[in-house]
């Protein structure tokens, strides 16, 4: 089972696609805050990707938190739990008492089992990027969701336009592991560069077949991000008299690639009929002169 958990608005339909086939998405839901426009916005999603939900109701151990007000407000947007006759599961949960953990486990689980999920850990790994960031002391470092096949330290991986050799891999507990199976988050050390969140990641033969797909990915992201220049110089006078509005480009570098996409996101929101936002760069990591 390959499970994506989607808290608010984490996980978008286009990243669930990039992801591949899933098992199943784990609704996070407020029991004292109810339905939020994010937690909207990520039923919409799972709708789009065709992937089927378990709603976690967290935060019950607060003396405000009412989980039926969450059952019936989630009613209006077509989710009915098995509570209210409907077909997703529900459970509830608190992360600050620990109740309720093994519950969600044994839904996942069972998800697996009804949509028949099976991956073969006997091939080489594939996988998504959850998060990345870079590291002072360690350098890019990526958040990986083995998919299918195997991982391990000394496997040769291309992820997304980023490639590298596996240096050490790290569970979520800390330890350093020799080899990661299906469904299997880490962190893996190694790459050339920060990825970003969603990006595929594969094993291949060797180090120049990694870095050939990598910097064919990289060539195919930068002529999608190049604006065709005008035909002649008539067009271009007529473009600039055309636009009224003053353009303000900035640079965007945060700790984490997560951070620096919902910035982006942000900024590029903002922009008025007087003045216009431009993302010149974003990126991971801290400015430097190039920048």
């Amino acid at each position: 089972m390959q499970p994506a958990q989607a808290e608010g608005g984490g996980s978008s339909s286009n990243n669930l696609k990039k992801w591949g086939p899933i098992g199943a998405i784990v609704l996070v839901v407020a029991a004292d805050d109810s339905i939020k426009p994010q937690t909207i916005e990520a039923i919409n999603h799972a709708k789009a990707a065709n992937v089927p939900m378990v709603i976690a109701i967290t935060k019950i151990d607060k003396p405000e938190a009412d989980a039926s007000k969450v059952r019936q407000a989630l009613l209006q947007y077509d989710v009915i739990v098995e509570e209210l006759s409907g077909d997703v599961q529900d459970v509830e949960v608190s992360a600050l008492k620990k109740t309720g953990l093994d519950d969600l486990t044994d839904k996942l689980l069972l998800q697996a089992e009804l949509l028949e999920l099976r991956a073969n850990p006997d091939r080489d790994a594939e996988g998504s990027v959850i998060e990345a960031k870079l590291d002072k002391g360690r350098g890019p470092l990526a958040t990986v969701l083995v998919r299918r096949g195997t991982l391990r330290v000394g496997d040769i991986v291309v992820v997304g336009s980023q490639s590298g050799k596996v240096r050490a891999m790290i569970d979520d507990k800390g330890r350093q592991l020799k080899e990661a199976g299906p469904a299997m988050p880490v962190e893996i050390l190694g790459l050339s560069g920060v990825p970003s969140a969603g990006d595929p990641m594969s094993v291949v033969e060797n180090e120049a077949r990694a870095r050939e797909v990598a910097l064919y990915r990289a060539n195919l992201a930068t002529e999608l991000r190049t604006v065709s220049a005008p035909v002649d110089m008539e067009n271009l006078f007529a473009n600039l008299s055309a636009t009224k509005a003053m353009e303000y480009p900035i640079v965007v570098k945060a700790d984490v690639q997560g951070s620096a996409e919902a910035i982006v996101n942000a900024v590029n929101k903002i922009s008025t009929d007087l003045i216009k936002v431009r993302v010149l760069s974003a990126g991971v990591g801290g400015i430097t002169e190039s920048d």
